[in-house]
């Protein structure tokens, strides 16, 4: 096997292994990189409905309480949740694998009833009260997504509402009827707020960085094959094959081959003016036998 082919293997060897560090690395680092931002997304959601919220208690609660406190009619623009819940859903109708949703074991409103997935959910949070927040991935119809939720418990204003039918405006019963969304504790965890964020814009993004820096360092390993390469064959492989042809002649007898040139001092050079000295005294030794001979 020739020197050179040799030397090749043996980078193809190291860079192989550095391109698969590298891309093992990469690929983590991106895909870390996507999650965080559809985390970040999913919090700046949750932020946002939680401010419809709170402007929905200080700003439009106080302008219908009149018309509430007469019985006139229930509104539910100024129940926070429901306030939220429409405020998003207009988001929705332009993004609609973005959802958010106050998923309620026992609601007023029957959209609000949380399904399978949402009530294990809420189970975690009544099961372990010093959780405050849960952010985990689900495979949906649309592919793979990352919720954000945290717990809702029933404050003393909710009661007013929740606590048994008798106690709730009539209006609200006229509206929902009084066979669900009562008999709610005060400080029981009833429902969670869960956003829920598409990850497959994100994820696919990272996937064409990978491909993109994979690429580019296949691109440089190989521009730097072919340097090494160049630079091994003018410095290495042509000295010594000069070296290997001069011994080899000398080896058949022939010392009037002219010495090779010595430039440099690394160490083929060295090598070189080695094998000259070498020569010229192989030459002397030989022209003394034949003048004794």
């Amino acid at each position: 096997m020739k020197l050179i082919l040799k030397f090749n293997l043996i980078f193809a060897l190291v860079f192989s292994a550095g391109l698969a560090g590298a891309g093992y690395i990469s690929y983590g680092f991106l895909q870390r990189s996507a999650r965080q931002q559809v985390a970040q997304q999913a919090r700046l959601m949750m932020e946002t409905v939680l401010s419809a919220r709170k402007y929905t208690s200080a700003q439009i609660k106080p302008l219908l309480e009149t018309q509430q406190a007469h019985q006139i009619s229930f509104l539910p623009q100024t129940v926070p949740a429901f306030a939220a819940t429409e405020s998003f859903g207009y988001l929705q109708a332009e993004y609609p694998d973005y959802s958010y949703k106050e998923a309620t074991l026992n609601p007023t409103n029957l959209r609000d009833r949380a399904v399978d997935w949402e009530a294990d959910v809420i189970n975690t949070f009544r099961n372990h009260e010093g959780q405050k927040e849960i952010e985990s991935e689900r495979d949906t119809p649309t592919g793979r997504s990352m919720f954000l939720a945290r717990p809702i418990s029933a404050a003393p204003a909710c009661l007013e509402c929740h606590d048994t039918p008798r106690k709730a405006p009539a209006a609200m019963i006229r509206r929902y009827g009084r066979e669900h969304g009562f008999e709610w504790k005060a400080g029981e965890i009833v429902g969670a707020q869960i956003v829920s964020v598409p990850m497959a814009v994100p994820l696919s993004m990272a996937n064409a960085a990978f491909r993109t820096t994979m690429l580019v360092l296949i691109v440089v390993v190989a521009l730097i094959l072919a340097a090494l390469n160049l630079a091994l064959a003018v410095f290495v492989v042509r000295p010594v094959s000069r070296v290997a042809q001069m011994a080899d002649e000398i080896s058949k007898g022939n010392l009037k081959i002219p010495e090779l040139p010595v430039r440099g001092t690394d160490e083929i050079s060295m090598l070189i003016g080695a094998f000259n000295r070498m020569h010229v005294s192989l030459s002397k030794a030989i022209e003394m036998l034949d003048r004794k001979s």
